[in-house]
């Protein structure tokens, strides 16, 4: 949720994942040098290097405390200032060993669908890794010794998560600790809004004809690999403005619209939404309910993904029964009839579906 009083620039800002992990790895230099020192070099998941400042240093030998303040840059959402904190604790009997563990303010899983396990914290898969490669970079030869568990809280996360629609995703008790790259984009600024423009604009120049477009990092990363024959001003960043990215499509009479992206943003599209930030509507369950039912899934398996609260629980829920990708393929297809309402032959458009991890799923057409 975005705090529409604060002035919107272009500076960005680090994900609560890159702040836990800068937190963690300092905490683990406390353990090893003895004191947890002021500002810590952390890596992101992107390979980025970057100096954070560390407040509330302190250990004792066996465990070490630091925490590192979040800064979302100018699009700062409900997290922006969020101390992300990192308790790390020799564990003697788990050589080799990093358990990582939600404290106070993180969020409680209690929901499938989200790719976290039922009970566990809402740290997501990318942050997960990042922390541990960072505690296992700053432990170096003594986890050859003894293991260590780090755990990370957030003091604010309760009040913080109220702002947020965890609630309704089944996280309960606190925020997600979420990043892919570590860095934040203001995605939601006219700034960058003007950028999609741009961009759809410059690839519309190009003597391929074609754009392709993307709602992040990850499904840009993808499509990249099965398009390896485009230019790299052929590959547009739109984050959730899907309306100002195809109308800027339009007015640069380009010949074909690519779309790449993963199940619950292609859900959004695919049911009419043109914006499609968490904020501005939910992800229609019914509607994936729907095309499992047009392929002979069981009524109650159906009745299951209609009553979910994430697109991702539909697609786990079809791969279980070996119709993964033709439940994709056939969300892209609804993806295709939808625009086409909207821009009518004006330009060729097609969808590639990637999963979380990045890998292809379906195509259509």
């Amino acid at each position: 949720m975005m705090d529409k009083s604060v002035p919107r620039g272009t500076r960005t800002g680090f994900t609560t994942g890159a702040c836990s992990a800068a937190a963690a790895r300092a905490a683990v230099i406390g353990l090893v040098t003895g004191q947890v020192p002021d500002s810590v070099e952390s890596q992101l998941p992107n390979g980025d290097l970057v100096t954070f400042a560390v407040h509330d240093g302190r250990c004792d030998g066996v465990c070490a405390h630091a925490m590192v303040i979040k800064d979302a840059g100018d699009d700062p959402d409900c997290t922006d200032k969020a101390h992300l904190t990192a308790d790390v604790c020799w564990q003697a009997d788990s050589p080799g060993r990093v358990l990582l563990a939600g404290g106070v303010g993180v969020g409680r899983v209690t929901m499938p669908g989200l790719g976290l396990e039922v009970g566990g914290p809402a740290i997501n898969p990318v942050p997960r890794r990042n922390i541990e490669a960072n505690v296992r970079q700053a432990a170096g030869a003594l986890l050859d010794n003894a293991g260590l568990v780090v755990t990370i809280s957030v003091p604010q996360g309760q009040e913080m998560a109220k702002k947020t629609t965890n609630a309704r995703l089944g996280i309960l008790g606190g925020i997600s600790i979420l990043g892919t790259t570590g860095i934040v984009k203001p995605y939601s600024t006219a700034a960058y809004r003007a950028s999609v423009v741009q961009g759809v604009h410059v690839a519309g120049t190009l003597p391929q004809g074609v754009v392709v477009l993307t709602t992040g990092g990850r499904t840009e990363k993808f499509v990249m690999e099965q398009l390896p024959h485009l230019p790299e001003a052929a590959f547009v960043q739109m984050g959730d403005f899907l309306r100002y990215a195809m109308s800027a499509a339009v007015k640069a009479g380009v010949k074909q619209v690519v779309i790449g992206g993963m199940v619950g943003k292609l859900t959004k599209i695919a049911q009419g939404e043109t914006i499609t930030h968490a904020g501005r509507a939910d992800v229609d369950t019914g509607l994936l309910a729907d095309l499992a039912a047009e392929l002979g899934v069981a009524a109650e398996v159906c009745a299951d993904i209609r009553a979910a609260k994430t697109a991702r629980y539909a697609g786990e829920r079809m791969d279980e029964l070996g119709l993964g990708t033709v439940f994709h393929t056939t969300l892209a297809q609804r993806v295709v009839q939808t625009l086409r309402l909207t821009y009518p032959d004006q330009f060729d458009i097609q969808v590639l579906v990637c999963d979380f991890d990045g890998h292809k799923i379906a195509q259509y057409p």
